[in-house]
């Protein structure tokens, strides 16, 4: 059985947002820290792990991931200080 994740990362707290997929957060998040994913995340510094959610299919990730996009900033917002108040990087307690 496979996991997929949703995840938001932030540039700092209440800095720019970014909302992906994957199925192996440690590798994609690594990867978003050391540039080697070109665009977005690199161009505007958006490399804080600060919210991440599971699934078992990639269907409903994919799911998740369209329906938070179309979010309200503030609800994103409310969505990751009601899991992690002070913003912390998540991915340290990845590893």
């Amino acid at each position: 059985m496979n996991i997929y994740y949703v995840y938001i990362l932030a540039s700092r707290k209440n800095g720019t947002l970014y909302i992906g997929v994957t199925n192996n957060l440690m590798r994609r998040v690594f990867e978003h820290k050391n540039g080697f994913i070109k665009g977005f995340t690199q161009k505007y510094n958006v490399h804080r792990l600060v919210y991440f959610e599971e699934t078992p299919d990639i269907q409903s990730a994919l799911k998740r991931e369209k329906q938070l996009k179309k979010w309200r900033r503030q609800w994103k917002i409310d969505l990751i200080e009601k899991e992690n108040p002070k913003w912390d990087d998540l991915f340290e307690q990845l590893q």
